[in-house]
């Protein structure tokens, strides 16, 4: 199995070799297209003449070199950015539908404007799907001047638009956007009731940021939108019954009333826990029909109170429950838990939660993406999940060779018998290097920890910024500062992806002092489920080709250790200094890649259910914008009708 598995390797590694070949091959006949000695009107005139071409049918293939070459010079003119060839060659690749991945700094924004030009040529508009709205209207504006140059328009959509401004913004050649804001405006034209009401023209080409993360991690996040009225969803329990279901999960014992599945992300009564319950509620048989409201309530009990954990899972503020995206470390914007589990976390923290509306429509991430013909992506991190992107969206990964070497250090992992020998091994390491002036990130695992930590520093007298989800608003001005001399910054996932931290904090001088002590010093509390979430909090350091170094300080146990029983192979040894056992690095890093294998099996297993609905959703939709613009819809006859709406929309 394994020399099957090296061959297929090997194959991959050379046709990956001789893409890169055809790439750098047509960089260079890109490169030889000199526009240097054209003026501004001759370029604009070589732009009009690509667009009659492209919307003439000519393919797009054959008008890369000339369009690439524009962009190369448009760019030199107007931002005085000139590509790397390396940033060609990614540009070719996303144009050709593929997955790069392309180290941290250097420049995908820049890469993917030359795909984006071309495909735009054809006037069927682009979307760029970023991370945030600060990225989309960044970009948007970054690269805005190349566009408008070369004749095409260019916008980005922000939350809280009017109808008519996303109108404009859509109607666009190129539109920088949120992957959730373009879905949830998608949502609201399946339901809009008159054509000019929707903000949305058919789906053409996208470019994916981000694109493990979106992707992946948050691929199977619903977008949902409902009504106001408070009439419908609501899950039959009010506020009080709530709590009593909480008080009771309060009142189970594990092993004697309950039982986790092996990796505990499930937790089920047994049959001691449904009498003590059925006892406590006075309702007699659980699992009899009538009773079936009761059982889902006190299981969603259960899963918040020994599931969900406040200040890793989610966050209270202003007297309200924030959920906390466990790959970005950043409070997850108007995301509520499905199936009455919300209502029954705000129950646990002794909340009020205001019944829902009814809900009107619903996609994941991964099937809105889906609905784009033509997809592309780029992210820093993609190879190790390259399984999971050619079976779900058909992506192959292509690894774009950097600008300039990586020389960044990543030492292997320090890891500890317990968890008070790591805290006391972290901040003696952290103190020992802030002496030097170095700057630190640490990154830790959840907003509990990162508050722990630094209470830990203060102590040392080592001052430090704290970034989580609590004081997200502080975001820019803490990351601004993280590479500047003697920064010490502890963060959540925050800090982990997206994130360019400048040796010096950007001073040219302090750069180089920085440089000379060892660049940024980037540490790991902990790792993560998934070994792409590591590699993020890496390649903070050692942006293009900066000097840095990366250690990960693990306990045996932490969360992840525990759950595998790795903690079991040391017969309960305790001691202050680190293990030198190399069988457990690799058990680590097996572990990792299990989770990652199970998390595929699960969301395939989750697809064969969704990808059906979903099909018939779209099948009802087709037809509802059909009526909309006043065309005969198909005939399906109206058993077949009634028998989508019901099953698509309940």
């Amino acid at each position: 199995m394994n020399i099957a598995v090296k061959l297929m390797q090997k194959l991959k590694d050379r046709d990956t070799q001789n893409k890169l070949k055809v790439y750098q091959e047509k960089a260079e006949l890109i490169r030889k297209r000199n526009l240097e000695a054209w003026d501004d009107g001759q370029l604009q005139a070589e732009s009009l003449r690509l667009q009659k071409e492209a919307k003439s049918g000519t393919p797009l293939d054959e008008l890369l070199v000339d369009a690439y070459a524009l962009v190369c010079e448009a760019a030199k003119r107007k931002l005085g950015l000139q590509p790397y060839d390396v940033q060609i060659m990614a540009a070719i690749a996303l144009h050709e539908r593929f997955l790069i991945e392309q180290h941290t700094g250097e420049g995908k924004t820049l890469s993917a404007v030359m795909p984006a030009y071309l495909n735009a040529l054809t006037g069927k508009g682009v979307h760029v799907l970023t991370f945030n709205d600060y990225l989309a209207n960044r970009d948007a504006e970054w690269m805005g001047p190349i566009y408008r140059f070369l004749g095409l328009t260019v916008n980005s959509v922000q939350t809280g638009m009017s109808l008519f401004e996303k109108q404009e913004a859509y109607a666009k050649d190129i539109t920088y956007v949120t992957v959730k804001e373009a879905g949830f405006d998608y949502l609201r034209d399946t339901i809009a009731l008159d054509e000019a009401d929707t903000v949305h023209r058919p789906f053409h080409f996208v470019i994916v940021d981000e694109a493990d993360s979106l992707l992946l991690d948050e691929a199977r996040v619903p977008l949902v939108i409902a009504s106001e009225s408070a009439s419908f969803g609501n899950d039959g329990n009010n506020g009080n019954d709530g709590i009593c279901f909480a008080d009771v999960a309060r009142q189970l014992q594990q092993v004697e009333h309950y039982d986790f599945d092996e990796f505990q992300r499930n937790v089920y009564l047994n049959e001691a826990g449904s009498a003590k319950a059925e006892s406590l509620l006075g309702c007699g048989n659980l699992y009899e029909n009538h009773n079936s409201h009761l059982l889902m309530s006190l299981n969603c009990a259960l899963h918040a109170e020994l599931l969900l954990k406040k200040d890793v899972d989610y966050i209270v503020r202003d007297g309200n429950i924030e959920l906390i995206d466990e790959y970005t470390g950043r409070v997850a914007e108007n995301r509520n838990l499905p199936d009455g589990l919300q209502a029954a976390l705000a129950a646990k923290e002794g909340l009020q939660l205001l019944a829902g509306g009814r809900i009107l429509g619903t996609i994941t991430l991964q099937h809105f993406i889906s609905l784009y013909p033509k997809i592309c992506g780029m992210t820093a991190t993609a190879q190790t999940s390259a399984m999971d992107f050619e079976e779900i969206y058909v992506l192959q990964v292509v690894q774009i060779p950097p600008h300039r070497p990586n020389i960044r250090i990543d030492h292997p992992h320090r890891i500890y018998t317990h968890k008070e020998a790591k805290l006391k091994a972290l901040v003696e390491e952290i103190s020992s290097v802030h002496t030097s002036g170095r700057p630190i990130l640490i990154g830790t695992s959840s907003v509990k920890e990162s508050n722990m930590l630094a209470e830990a520093l203060a102590v040392v007298n080592v001052p430090c910024h704290v970034l989580n989800a609590k004081n997200d608003a502080k975001e820019a001005e803490i990351i601004a500062k993280a590479g500047e001399i003697s920064a010490v910054t502890v963060s959540t996932n925050m800090a982990g992806r997206g994130v360019d931290i400048r040796l010096g904090g950007g001073n040219p001088k302090q750069a180089e002092v920085v440089a000379k002590l060892g660049g940024l010093y980037v540490i790991g509390t902990h790792v993560n489920e998934s070994m792409r979430i590591d590699d993020q909090l890496r390649g903070r350091s050692g942006r293009q080709g900066d000097p840095g170094s990366s250690v990960f300080f693990v306990s045996l146990e932490d969360e992840l250790m525990l759950r595998f029983g790795i903690n079991k192979a040391i017969h309960n040894l305790r001691q202050d200094e680190a293990l030198e056992d190399s069988v457990l690095r690799s058990k680590i890093a097996q572990i990792q890649r299990v989770i990652m294998g199970q998390n595929f099996d699960i969301r395939q297993e989750l697809n064969c259910y969704s990808d059906m609905v979903e099909d018939q959703r779209r099948i009802l939709y087709e037809e509802r914008l059909r009526i909309l613009k006043g065309e005969k819809p198909m005939s399906f006859g109206a058993a077949g009708a009634a028998f989508l709406y019901r099953r698509v929309l309940g």
